[in-house]
């Protein structure tokens, strides 16, 4: 497989990703729970990495945890990541693929936004409702971008297979 089709077939795989994690609801508690779940995954996962986790839905902040280890800065990926996802209504990580696969690294240039408030880098995922649409962003930063995004992915899939053994 040439590298270009592997890229395709993984941005593919990106966005089968997305179309399969819709929930049902998310809510207020629906918040807590993912952001407890992901601070849980993340002190299994690497017990001494600082990370910070935040949940978003419809502009607003619903969970915010700084673990020990973080810094201001890990806040502001935080939030340019969550401006990507809400914006593009795709998880930072694919758009950070979808333009190297183009050869392109400039949000700036691409989307007409600027990087001091964007950035196309593994953590930031959408929250899909379904039959709603994209109403907001789980975020992790603070592990390289690929972990970032399988870290936020496993919490939203685990927390998808809750839900639905709940109803």
């Amino acid at each position: 497989m040439s590298q270009q089709a592997e890229v395709g077939s993984t941005l593919q795989a990106m966005l089968l990703e997305e179309m399969a994690l819709k929930l049902p609801r998310f809510t207020n508690d629906d918040a807590f729970a993912l952001g407890s779940r992901l601070i849980n995954l993340a002190k299994k996962k690497t017990p001494y990495k600082g990370i910070t986790i935040q949940i978003t839905r419809n502009g607003q902040t619903l969970f915010l945890h700084a673990m020990e280890g973080t810094t201001a800065d890990n806040e502001n990926w935080a939030r340019r990541k969550t401006n990507t996802v809400v914006r593009l209504q795709h998880s930072s990580y694919y758009i950070g693929r979808l333009l190297a696969s183009k050869g392109e690294t400039d949000m700036e240039k691409t989307y007409k936004v600027s990087m001091d408030d964007y950035a196309c880098h593994g953590g930031g995922f959408p929250l899909f409702i379904e039959n709603v649409g994209c109403v907001g962003a789980a975020v992790v930063s603070g592990l390289p971008q690929a972990e970032d995004h399988a870290l936020v992915v496993q919490g939203i899939r685990e927390m998808l297979e809750t839900m639905l053994q709940g109803e």
